[in-house]
């Protein structure tokens, strides 16, 4: 398996579950939006606990390019034709609230943490730069509107947001996480409404979080229709010039820059799980043209679940679920949304209220473009007639060549050659798969 630059980090460890359990508030995931739920209830006094399948941090929060910024692509002038200027600016409050807190809580977390502009640029729509800078201007955002920047590709326009950050996230979770009551290797197998049952005790929590990147129970809140993932993929070089900033193609599959001390972390070749895409071929060209002196030290790909509105989904799991939580669709923007969750969610399991909780509502209404996108991958890919299938919901499982994996269209989960989980929403390993995966890839 390929490793981020970050896993050179050891992080805490914490025992299994060896007994059943009472708690008030059930987080269920450790990245760094179940750290950080787990976090905020410590500081609170709440009686909670955190339980992780594997160990913490050990999924998608450790393949990330780790920018915490408020600027999330060009949105806001999608989130202002969609939602309205109240909510497009409270959208960016949410985010720029998480920044702050983000800088207070790093100045006593040695986790690298620095200050950096971040740009969001095109290099074909030569509309959206505008139209971005036009919105936020409109919504009272501090932003820079840019004709060129440096970089080894042309742009034809490109939006900055000024004092935004990067930093090392598992350093910062390894700050964090030390004194928080956790139970590592303690999977969910079972949830009966009242007990959540692992494979070495019963929990019997008041409140749940499920932050387990995509939600694991099936039966509420059509999650299935209302995330999709996306794969993507990094390549970390020496002797590649380091920009001053942070800077993300706009465009969907679109190049990522950013710096870490003397590396070039490069993004791209991007693509839907279980499709096809760029992958690391696409970043090796691109290094090979514009950075020929460059070393590659490491590689590394992720994934992110998207929503249906550009919007995470935070908040009560579904409307007849008030005890249960959910924080998911982070939207490839994980760092601020993590921080935006475990504030919000506090709030939520003690019965506060919070400005942003209408906002980031997983109720909100699904009446959406992607939906119909969603449903007919999923319905094409459930009726395809070969093996292996999901054992999340019966899809056909697509061959990666570029990870050697068997990966979902539908809903994203990932397995190993040899049919061991890699990825949710599925639970388990693919069952009596050795035949079933020699034939597929045999054909």
């Amino acid at each position: 398996m390929n490793n981020s630059i970050w896993a050179e980090i050891q992080l805490p460890s914490f025992a299994k579950l060896q007994q059943d359990l009472n708690t008030d508030v059930l987080i269920i995931g450790g990245g760094l939006a179940g750290i950080l739920c787990a976090h905020q209830l410590h500081r609170e006094g709440v009686n909670y606990a955190l339980i992780e399948a594997d160990t913490i941090m050990h999924g998608v929060s450790r393949n990330t390019t780790a920018k915490i910024t408020t600027q999330h692509g060009l949105v806001y002038h999608k989130l202002l034709r969609r939602f309205g200027p109240e909510k497009a600016r409270l959208y960016w409050q949410a985010n720029e609230d998480a920044l702050t807190r983000y800088r207070k809580m790093c100045r006593s977390v040695a986790c690298d943490f620095e200050v950096r502009d971040n740009y969001i640029y095109a290099t074909a729509d030569t509309d959206s730069p505008m139209q971005e800078w036009q919105a936020l201007h409109q919504l009272g955002i501090p932003a820079e509107f840019h004709s060129r920047l440096p970089l080894p590709l042309p742009v034809s326009g490109a939006v900055s947001f000024p004092n935004q950050a990067q930093f090392h996230p598992l350093k910062f979770a390894a700050g964090i996480a030390k004194e928080l009551r956790i139970y590592e290797h303690t999977a969910v197998k079972a949830f009966d409404g009242t007990a959540v049952i692992t494979d070495s005790g019963k929990i019997f929590p008041e409140k749940i979080i499920v932050a387990t990147h995509f939600p694991i129970f099936n039966k509420h809140g059509l999650y299935f229709l209302k995330l999709y993932q996306r794969r993507s993929y990094v390549l970390a070089l020496k002797n590649a010039p380091q920009p001053e900033g942070m800077y993300l193609d706009g465009a969907t599959d679109g190049l990522s820059f950013r710096s870490y001390g003397d590396v070039l972390l490069l993004g791209g070749g991007g693509h839907r799980t279980g499709k096809q895409g760029g992958c690391w071929a696409e970043l090796e060209a691109f290094a090979k043209k514009h950075y020929p002196q460059s070393r590659e030290v490491c590689r590394w790909a992720t994934q992110d679940c998207i929503t249906l509105d550009g919007i995470p989904y935070i908040g009560q799991y579904s409307a007849n679920t008030p005890n249960l939580f959910v924080a998911t669709g982070f939207n490839k923007w994980g760092m601020t949304a993590s921080m935006v969750s475990a504030h919000l969610l506090a709030d939520l399991v003690q019965g506060r209220s919070n400005p942003y909780a209408e906002l980031f509502s997983p109720s909100r209404t699904i009446l959406r473009p992607q939906l119909a996108v969603n449903a007919v991958e999923s319905t094409f890919n459930l009726l395809t007639p070969t093996k292996p299938r999901c054992p999340h919901l019966g899809c056909a499982l697509k061959w990666n060549p570029a990870e050697r994996s068997w990966d979902c269209p539908c809903h994203g989960s990932r397995f190993t050659e040899g049919g061991k989980l890699l990825e949710n929403p599925a639970t388990g390993d693919l069952k009596n798969s050795s035949a079933q995966i020699h034939e597929r890839r045999s054909q």
